[in-house]
């Protein structure tokens, strides 16, 4: 093996970098390249370096776009022009909709048309997978880029970013927990550099008949915390406990937290929750999609420790959808009725009636 890194590992480097404050480089056709800068944490010496290089473009995604009501005429996203007195206030208060309420008139904005937008929206793909918020600096080069940055081929990161991800099992141990003494942990590593998922199984299921699965996303404030805004710790007990009751199961807890945007954006989510929008309405004022998850990574673990057919424990149509589209047969549905409260009750409402939840 060559002590270079590979494209995949060169993205694992370009995300740190990223959350770090570090600019990257991207590649693209015809020789074409630019330098890239997260808006998150975004420093004002480096800010102004970075303006002094040419014409900087602020991306955003087209659903930022629309509650900024500047022109996305790219489609997926928005290229706008920084104003000659722009500040890295400027920059933020664009990128991040926290004060949205407070100081609505930020425009108006000069949307730019023309050209490619390829490397912008890579931009953008790589500020999603590194869980920051989906808003980046773009500004293209003419010369040579400074040597020690990460570079970065655009078309190859597109295509990993939306590949589906390998997965190695690095350890299994015993873990007794308290509906099962007959528990264990099976951690696997994503081979793009993201974070581990782990797996409960619990008794010894066998692999030639349908097991009793929960696919289950992370949530720190529910599972941790007993947080009432949402169902995800009721969900999680009431699964496990079917599973010990049925003497063997299987738990999929998924590091995707937030519907796939992260703790950092989920809570900041929750804050414009308390100033009146819904779940839904909050993820595409940030800028994301109703639902960022990647669900082909539960199918790829089922797969890897032998399982074929299952009944999901899940009120999203969804899962069972892509579990059957990734090979994996969905015997059963197995309905999830847990967790309903005052506090969340206008939640499961958003999940049923704008994500199809079955409640």
């Amino acid at each position: 093996m060559s002590l270079i890194p590979t494209h995949l590992e060169r993205i694992a480097r370009a995300r740190t970098d990223l959350r770090l404050g570090l600019p990257v480089v991207l590649e693209g056709a015809n020789k074409e390249q630019a330098l890239i800068l997260a808006t998150e944490g975004l420093d004002p010496d480096r800010f102004n370096a970075f303006r002094d290089l040419g014409e900087v473009a602020l991306v955003i995604t087209t659903r930022r776009a629309e509650t900024l009501n500047a022109r996305a005429y790219d489609g997926d996203l928005a290229r706008l022009a920084l104003p000659g007195g722009a500040t890295v206030d400027w920059v933020k208060a664009v990128a991040d909709p926290k004060d949205d309420l407070s100081t609505p008139m930020k425009g108006p904005f000069s949307a730019l048309r023309g050209g490619s937008a390829a490397l912008h929206r890579t931009a953008l793909a790589l500020m999603k997978s590194a869980h920051l918020l989906p808003a980046a600096l773009v500004v293209p080069l003419d010369g040579d880029a400074p040597v020690d940055l990460t570079r970065l081929n655009s078309a190859l990161t597109d295509e990993a970013l939306s590949a589906e991800v390998d997965h190695d099992l690095v350890v299994t141990g015993r873990v007794p927990i308290l509906v099962s003494q007959a528990g264990r942990v099976h951690v696997f590593r994503p081979g793009d550099g993201g974070e581990e998922h782990v797996v409960c199984e619990i008794g010894q299921p066998p692999r030639s008949a349908p097991v009793l699965v929960r696919l289950h996303s992370a949530c720190f404030t529910g599972d941790v915390l007993g947080s009432l805004k949402c169902d995800c710790g009721p969900q999680l007990h009431t699964a496990l406990a079917q599973m010990g009751d049925e003497g063997s199961g299987i738990l999929l807890y998924l590091n995707q937290e937030g519907r796939g945007i992260g703790l950092a954006n989920k809570m900041r989510a929750y804050a414009l929750q308390d100033q009146g929008f819904d779940t839904v309405e909050a993820n595409h004022r940030l800028g994301f999609e109703d639902d960022e998850r990647d669900f082909r990574t539960g199918a790829d673990l089922l797969k890897r420790l032998g399982f074929s057919s299952v009944r999901l424990m899940t009120n999203n149509p969804a899962k069972v959808a892509m579990m059957e589209a990734q090979g994996i047969d969905v015997v059963e549905r197995v309905p999830l009725k847990a967790g309903l409260n005052p506090l969340n009750e206008r939640y499961l409402g958003v999940k049923a009636q704008k994500s199809g939840h079955l409640l």
